[in-house]
């Protein structure tokens, strides 16, 4: 697995009074490296910052000399990571020219930020000053990956396949429960691939009427039917050269599914009213919410196309098994949800962040998102607090404060007792022994409470251990009652 490249904006500055916008200047950066994995941050503070970055974006009002003392004090803090300065504008907007530049900068831009200029600085310094841990930086790859986000080891076990099939032509199934993001695979497969510049065709299989299956896909001659009027080309036709995605493909009925059949194999297909075979030219990637293997086991599905189809195998992991990714999703969807006005939200509170930790999330991904969007919209001010968020199922506050005081009182006992333990958790990547000693309590006791509350400490887990001190206040009184 790649390392992580991180890189830190540090402003004083409000997103949205700077002239630097810190979510565009994000993307600029992930574009800047789409063949890494990035994680880029944005704070006011580099005590903030829990981890050495490998390279910083300064923000600079010069000639304001406490911006200079915080240079220097981030240079002190870290000696071999090169800075470059983005230097503000003057009142009116015109660029700030200095006549000295501050030492210890390798390099700087002018606001307001030109987005080619910010990526092509990016990776000169990057493969100048740390060539082992951006090797690939100067290369010029297409992949279109930056859309996946995530740090979870299980997520980026299957990111890793991406470029793999990318070099591919032979069919693809995408295996995932609904909502985990199993057309941003099929997306990123596309535009990784030799096939980037033809068309990209998704196709819902479950929307299809039995009888248009064919038609749709295959496209018909003039006077195939009766209200055959004129030609009309398939979307077979409309993705030649580029990639057809079979979305719910465990849908189609049988006599769909024997069509499909031959077409997966030979690329053969016959337009209805048509007396001549042809051939298409385009890659296959299916997706399915189901598991398929059973659907074969249950004669719901043929067992001939499932193996056609099922040459190369993707499982896109459900939002439960990747907690720790939720931080990073959440962030992402905070900075596309803002108002044209600028206004609203830009942060999510710890509990807010709690809260979303604690939630089981069936819809998976798109649930993450709708929730962010709707609370977006509903919150008034720049941050978003455990209140705001209404997640699905979740049961209002008046019918959490009905029945008796102790049955009340254990009910929210319990939601804070699971939300503390995900918490702690995430902070330490699974690690049972540190999350036991961070909440004081001994290993079993925790392991004990972990499993009345069905959580698996597994799917925490990754090659790194968190960071000392982020975590949570110990729980001080047990209420499980066995220690």
């Amino acid at each position: 697995m790649k390392d992580v490249i991180r890189i830190v904006f540090l402003s004083q500055e409000e997103d949205g009074r700077s002239c630097c916008d810190h979510a565009r200047i994000g993307a600029y950066v992930e574009r800047a490296l789409n063949d890494e994995r990035v994680a880029f941050d944005s704070v006011s503070d580099p005590s903030l910052t829990t981890h050495q970055p490998h390279l910083v974006l300064f923000h600079l009002n010069l000639p304001d000399q406490s911006d200079e003392e915080r240079l220097a004090a981030v240079i002190r803090r870290w000696p071999d990571v090169p800075v470059v300065g983005v230097i503000g504008q003057q009142r009116g907007g015109a660029p700030m020219l200095p006549p000295d530049l501050p030492a210890g900068l390798r390099d700087f831009l002018l606001c307001p930020l030109d987005g080619r200029e910010l990526a092509l600085r990016v990776r000169r310094v990057l493969t100048q000053e740390l060539p082992h841990v951006c090797r690939s930086v100067g290369r010029t790859r297409s992949a279109r990956v930056h859309s996946l986000v995530g740090e979870s080891a299980i997520f980026h076990a299957q990111v890793e396949k991406i470029p793999l099939f990318a070099e591919v032509d032979a069919p693809v199934l995408l295996q995932g429960e609904t909502g985990t993001g199993k057309e941003v695979f099929a997306r990123a497969i596309h535009y990784s691939s030799a096939r980037r510049d033809h068309a990209f065709i998704p196709i819902n299989c479950a929307a299809l009427p039995d009888q248009l299956f064919e038609n749709e896909l295959f496209g018909h001659a003039r006077g195939a039917y009766t209200s055959a009027a004129q030609e009309q080309a398939g979307l077979v036709l409309e993705a030649e050269g580029g990639t057809l995605f079979l979305d719910e493909v465990d849908a189609l009925n049988p006599y769909a599914q024997a069509k499909l059949l031959r077409f997966v194999q030979y690329r053969e297909y016959r337009p209805l009213g048509c007396s001549r075979t042809k051939l298409a030219n385009v890659r296959i990637i299916a997706a399915s919410n189901a598991d398929l293997r059973q659907a074969v086991a249950n004669r719901q599905f043929r067992d001939d196309l499932f193996h056609r189809l099922n040459v190369l195998s993707l499982v896109v992991p459900p939002l439960r098994d990747r907690a720790e990714d939720i931080p990073l999703l959440a962030k992402r969807f905070l900075q596309r949800f803002r108002r044209a006005d600028g206004q609203g939200p830009r942060l999510l509170s710890d509990e807010a962040i709690q809260k979303l930790l604690a939630h089981v999330w069936p819809g998976n991904v798109r649930e993450l998102e709708s929730t962010l969007q709707r609370a977006v919209v509903m919150c008034a001010s720049t941050t978003i607090h455990a209140q705001d968020i209404e997640c699905a199922g979740e049961t209002s506050k008046a019918s959490q404060l009905t029945g008796s005081l102790r049955a009340v009182k254990n009910s929210v006992t319990m939601d804070a007792e699971k939300a503390y333990l995900v918490k702690t958790l995430v902070t330490f990547r699974g690690n049972v022994t540190h999350a036991a000693k961070a909440a004081g309590k001994e290993r079993r006791s925790f392991q004990r409470l972990l499993r009345k509350y069905g959580i698996d400490r597994q799917s925490f887990q990754q090659a790194e251990a968190g960071p000392i001190g982020t975590y949570p206040p110990p729980l001080h009184r047990p209420v499980d009652g066995h220690a």
